[in-house]
């Protein structure tokens, strides 16, 4: 982190006075104000459903506030549309990428904006000028060595980040909200935006930063404010608090032990899935692996190494995939594809929840018996009563806060969603479960409910398999794990194994390789 910024010497860039919202009769934020300077960075944290989305969403016009007031360079503000929001000088990064992958980096950074010029009399895009723009923006960002011209598919993940907030640079933000911008970045990547970060501070540009991962926030944030049920519950100097006073104040309790702790799997227990020399060109090699009745089994691997394909496989969501042979309960079912695999209740809940779990504008209710429609249909005809009713169960045994199974599940927070995530392929009672990323972009909060749920699972007799880049994760869960790196099996390890354990067996074998390298486009 580095030093501090003092206050009392000017005005805020950013107030934000006694806002309040509700939804349906729920109040998600009460009374919350906050404040930010010129060239500093404010850490928003939050367990899970505490409103930080909402009030980024009320900061960037997406929703309107109920009461309060936004203040910007001390001028009552009207932010009530995200052109509002623009012209204001206020641009929200979210989580998850917005960028176009086949157009060029000029382009997605010009998207909205782009440069005009005539030629005889035709309004066209002037594409000298955009290059132009483009070139400059990417110097400032560090990025002088890709070409404006060059497809923006083919950066590496931490790059594209970089575009979007040039993008936002172009249209003279001023205060820029990021939300998880690590999310899906391995660590020399999210080390690059760190750096990139650091420079716009330094350039006087103002940065909300929300994230989960306190590591980022006291390397990066000058302070930060802690939400909890909607309310303002600490603001914190970073360089005069600590981890637990933070977490504290998120949680409202000391934090305790994050992983429940691990039972111990009898040796001989019958094996549920086994699959032998998995293969996907590109990603994976010859991967071979036995997850047994009642066990949490983990593979881990930096981004790029192939692990982030192998759940999408096995369950039969990469056509080029082959394998030797895989074996459920014994029976060989090969890799059939994701409606056989449905059926023979294997469940698989992606990392991507928004893209490929998840229908934003449906219910909660509709979300969660999607995949087992047929449970509740009789004659062609829904049963929504009972849908309804096994739904609010769910709810219940997840602890997921909505305003009932007829909420929009767009309207919940992420962590939430997960559980939602969690709860549909639960409903049918599964032989084997897939969890990609379990927990990315998730709270503490709620991540320690979701690791004892998945804990409680394994010890009534459910076999798991864990995805994850999260080293720490795989080793606070896993009774064995694997680790791949290059789409190779490096390493299989035990109960005991620590976070640093499964790092060095990722690493690659030349330390001079370009990490870059392993991003795949």
């Amino acid at each position: 982190m580095t030093d501090q910024r003092t206050e009392g010497s000017r005005n805020p860039r950013l107030q934000i006075a006694n806002v309040s919202k509700a939804f349906t009769g729920v109040t998600v934020l009460k009374n919350v104000s906050l404040s930010a300077h010129e060239g500093e960075i404010v850490a928003l944290l939050g367990a899970n459903g505490a409103g930080k989305s909402t009030l980024m969403k009320i900061l960037s016009g997406v929703y309107t506030l109920d009461s309060g007031q936004i203040r910007i360079d001390d001028t009552l503000t009207t932010v009530a549309t995200p052109q509002d929001a623009i012209a204001a000088g206020i641009r929200l990064m979210p989580q998850e990428l917005s960028v176009h992958p086949d157009l060029s980096v000029a382009e997605n950074i010009a998207l909205g904006s782009m440069p005009k010029r005539r030629f005889a009399g035709i309004p066209m895009i002037d594409r000298p000028a955009m290059d132009g723009q483009a070139e400059a923006l990417l110097k400032r960002l560090r990025l002088e060595h890709v070409a404006p011209g060059r497809r923006m598919g083919s950066l590496p993940l931490s790059e594209q980040r970089i575009v979007e907030i040039a993008r936002a640079l172009s249209g003279k933000a001023r205060i820029l909200i990021m939300d998880e911008p690590t999310a899906s970045l391995g660590e020399a990547d999210a080390d690059n935006l760190f750096e990139v970060i650091e420079a716009l501070r330094a350039q006087g540009v103002t940065i909300i930063y929300i994230s989960h991962y306190l590591d980022e926030v006291f390397r990066l944030s000058d302070r930060i404010v802690v939400l909890r049920d909607g309310e303002v519950r600490g603001q914190f100097k970073t360089g005069e608090t600590s981890r637990d006073e933070v977490l504290t104040a998120m949680l409202g309790s000391e934090l305790g032990d994050l992983y429940p702790a691990k039972s111990t799997v009898v040796p001989d227990a019958r094996t549920v899935l086994s699959v032998e020399g998995l293969s996907l060109p590109g990603w994976l090699d010859g991967v071979s692996l036995s997850v047994r009745r009642g066990e949490v089994f983990g593979v881990f691997g930096l981004i790029g190494s192939g692990a982030e394909k192998i759940g999408r496989a096995i369950y039969g969501a990469e056509p080029a995939a082959r394998a030797t042979a895989v074996r459920l309960s014994d029976i060989d079912i090969g890799l059939s594809g994701p409606r056989k695999s449905v059926r023979n209740g294997i469940g698989f809940v992606a990392a991507e929840r928004k893209r490929q779990g998840l229908i934003g504008n449906l219910s909660v209710r509709t979300n969660t018996t999607l995949p087992y429609l047929s449970l509740f249909t009789q004659s062609g005809i829904v049963d929504q009563k009972r849908e309804h009713l096994s739904t609010r169960d769910w709810i219940k045994t997840l602890r997921v806060k909505t305003s009932g199974p007829d909420q929009e599940i767009r309207l919940l927070s992420g962590g939430n969603q997960q559980k939602i995530c969690l709860a549909r392929w639960l409903l049918g009672s599964p032989n084997f479960l897939i969890l990609e990323e379990p927990t990315r972009g998730v709270d503490l909060g709620a991540r320690r409910e979701i690791y004892a749920e998945i804990r409680r699972l394994a010890e009534a007799g459910l076999a798991i398999l864990i995805v994850s880049s999260d080293a720490e994760e795989v080793a606070g869960l896993a009774d064995r794990s694997l680790v791949l790196e290059d789409g190779k099996v490096v390493a299989e390890l035990g109960q005991d194994a620590t976070a640093t354990d499964l790092m060095r067996a990722a690493e690659p074998p030349s330390a001079n390789r370009d990490t870059n390298e392993l991003e795949k486009a």
